[in-house]
């Protein structure tokens, strides 16, 4: 695993948080941080400028575009004054990380070699190092989803960055239903620009999760990492967009803040942290 301080580091990167380690309960969960990242890049998207989150309080979204290259510091480090106001939260080691599904894929290469999760492609993480998340018996069922079997659910990367201001619109199979002349609008966003998929965006190739992810320089070692969350998506909750290597979690208009948050958890569940050195 890591140097525990650089996850630490890299968490914070995601959230916009000063994340740092307690041996006590700790009120956030791998769930959490998938949220957090979702519903940041989605009520920017929105055009709003701070995030509620339980357990956390108010986090800028302004604040992580003005910082793009370096994190947080992990709280046993003395805080700048701008980094002082960040939401500070602690998370217990033990209980948030799985070190026996931890994976090297740094030097892997995979080649013309298909994988499948929920009989769709896997594009693993070459180049990356996979940090596991202990998210296993942590919902209610069973772990199928998280398998490699039929029922599993595909795998997703979520990036910092991966919004609507990609521009994608959603294709004639992902047309909300509750959402009339919806068709028309999209048909408008291609010649405006505009986006009309409202919600979370992730992607099942690691390459263009890495074109929109977090870059942080490590006060641990020094060295600049990339970031990105690793997940599993429900398949009956994704809308494939118009690109195939981009799909969405679709929040219907006049959703609010508990609405939304319950759709993201929902529909993604993260297993992995993802880094990668430059």
């Amino acid at each position: 695993m890591p140097d525990t301080g650089l996850c630490l580091e890299a968490l914070s990167a995601l959230s916009g948080c000063n994340v740092g380690s307690t041996t006590g309960s700790s009120p956030l969960t791998p769930q959490d941080f998938v949220n957090i990242v979702a519903l940041r890049e989605f009520y920017k998207q929105q055009g709003l400028e701070q995030l509620e989150y339980p357990g956390v309080g108010s986090l800028s979204l302004e604040e992580q575009d003005r910082d793009m290259y370096s994190s947080p510091p992990a709280l046993t480090e003395d805080p700048g004054l701008q980094e002082s106001q960040r939401a500070s939260v602690k998370i217990n080691l033990e209980e948030f990380f799985h070190p026996q599904f931890n994976y090297d894929f740094t030097s892997v290469r995979d080649g013309d070699t298909v994988f499948l999760r929920g009989n769709e492609p896997y594009v693993r993480p070459c180049g990356w190092s996979r940090v596991a998340l202990r998210v296993s018996r942590k919902y209610d069922g069973n772990d199928r989803w998280l398998g490699t079997g039929k029922d599993a659910w595909p795998v997703s990367y979520h990036a910092h960055n991966m919004d609507g201001s990609l521009g994608i619109i959603l294709t004639h199979d992902g047309i909300p239903e509750n959402e009339p002349g919806f068709l028309d609008a999209a048909a408008a966003s291609l010649t405006t620009g505009d986006t009309k998929g409202r919600g979370a965006y992730s992607t099942p190739d690691i390459k263009m999760a890495e074109k929109y992810c977090k870059v942080f320089k490590s006060k641990v070692d020094g060295k600049t990492y990339k970031v990105v969350l690793q997940n599993r998506i429900n398949p009956e909750k994704r809308k494939k967009c118009q690109r195939e290597d981009v799909w969405l979690v679709y929040v219907p208009e006049g959703s609010n803040p508990v609405q939304t948050t319950a759709i993201v958890q929902e529909s993604i569940r993260p297993y992995g942290l993802l880094l990668k050195q430059l």
